[in-house]
């Protein structure tokens, strides 16, 4: 009896194991075919929907995909407001778990943020310009990517909710104060990471020439006439201190790009936020991006208006309005090589026309002067989009953020 008992046993196991390995392999195969099949099905309040199987987003993303087809590819948010609310998330992740939320869940959020605001998950922000003007769709593009990558990290499937884009991701969070804090960040980060630098090195190049140049001696010109004599370093000069201005300019609004509306949440009055949301998130942001970000002084004023980007986008059109200048004249004296003005020799660096052999144009120069038209274009555009905050919101974020941030 106890050797047939044995003998039993031994078989049971031997069953067991195998009906083990046998649903192991029914759920990896189950898995294979989840990722195999060209779609998955996604749900949200009006229901469900299909969703591209090897994509990270959700139900909202791709309702708006098909509702605002306008420019497609060529017309996608700016890679840094992707990048801004990848920062933003994981900064809500780590200032949510201090209110409740689940560690483990905050922590896996954290970790999918982190790829966002490195630029990894780049191809699952496939949402154009043209869209809500709350940027509520590119919220939820963000909300939906990193729930889905979260859950990856806990060893769940996509779409499964095991980290819900709007309970965990977006917890104590609205589109309306969440897309102009990305606004803010993304400007802030460009400005300082990009644009300062580059425009401290012309400062430096036009001021060296303005040395180099001091005891060149040569007529001044006004209304394009002979006038009298300076000398090209102290043309230069002038070029140099529009720079520096414009340097200065720049550097001067940021204080107001520095305040984040985080926290405001649907008209800025923090409705479903915790005591101290706002001031904990700015801090946040600020240490994970090494500037000094603070909450917004007026929350109602940083849903309703964004007169902080329209004053940027101004400093930015008078630099471009400087380099226009600059640009024009070095081309004009460079004319020639024969019968133009011919006191500057500009680099010669491809040849410039198909026609005639040997001529070189000043190439450079043209390019810069085109630049700063669009950059005086997208000036227009963000005042108009400024000029349209009715009531408690703003819903011309998602233009105002694309023309500030192509000016770059």
């Amino acid at each position: 009896m106890a050797a047939l008992t044995m003998q039993f046993e031994g078989e049971k196991k031997n069953v067991s194991e195998v009906a083990d390995v046998t649903l192991k392999q029914e759920d990896e195969q189950q898995e294979r075919r989840s990722y195999s099949t060209p779609f998955r099905e996604e749900r949200d309040t009006f229901g469900p929907i299909q969703v591209p199987s090897d994509k990270l987003w959700g139900a909202q993303t791709q309702r708006s995909l098909q509702n605002f087809e306008i420019g497609g590819d060529r017309e996608r948010m700016p890679e840094p407001i992707v990048r801004a609310f990848g920062v933003l998330k994981k900064c809500a992740a780590k200032v949510n778990m201090e209110y409740g939320l689940d560690p483990m869940i905050g922590e896996a959020i954290m970790e999918a943020a982190q790829e966002v605001a490195e630029g990894k998950l780049n191809d699952h922000f496939p949402l154009v310009v043209w869209q809500t003007g709350s940027g509520t769709q590119s919220n939820m593009n963000a909300n939906e990517v990193i729930a889905n990558r979260a859950a990856e990290i806990l060893g769940h499937k996509r779409g499964e909710k095991i980290v819900h884009p709007n309970d965990h991701v977006n917890r104590s969070q609205s589109s309306n104060d969440t897309f102009p804090t990305v606004m803010h960040i993304a400007a802030a980060t460009e400005i300082t990471s990009r644009l300062i630098p580059s425009l401290k090195n012309l400062h430096s190049s036009l001021e060296s020439k303005s040395f180099e140049f001091k005891d060149i001696v040569k007529i001044g010109r006004t209304h394009t006439q002979d006038a009298t004599p300076l000398t090209l370093g102290q043309e230069f000069g002038g070029y140099a201190t529009q720079v520096e201005y414009g340097l200065n300019r720049v550097a001067c609004t940021l204080p107001r790009i520095y305040q984040l509306a985080q926290g405001g949440t649907a008209v800025g009055t923090g409705l479903n936020t915790k005591k101290g949301f706002d001031v904990k998130i700015a801090a946040a942001v600020a240490e994970e991006t090494n500037l000094p970000f603070v909450t917004a002084e007026n929350k109602f004023e940083a849903l309703a208006a964004h007169d902080a980007c329209v004053e940027t986008s101004g400093s930015l059109n008078t630099i471009a309005t400087s380099l226009m200048k600059i640009a024009n004249d070095i081309r004009f004296l460079g004319s020639g090589p024969r019968c133009g003005l011919g006191e500057l020799s500009l680099p010669e660096n491809e040849p410039g026309s198909s026609i005639m052999p040997g001529k070189v144009n000043p190439t450079q120069c043209e390019a810069l002067t085109m630049v700063c038209a669009q950059v005086m274009g997208n000036h227009v555009a963000v005042t108009i989009g400024g000029s349209n905050g009715h009531f408690e919101l703003n819903v011309f974020k998602p233009v105002i953020a694309s023309a500030l941030l192509h000016v770059h």
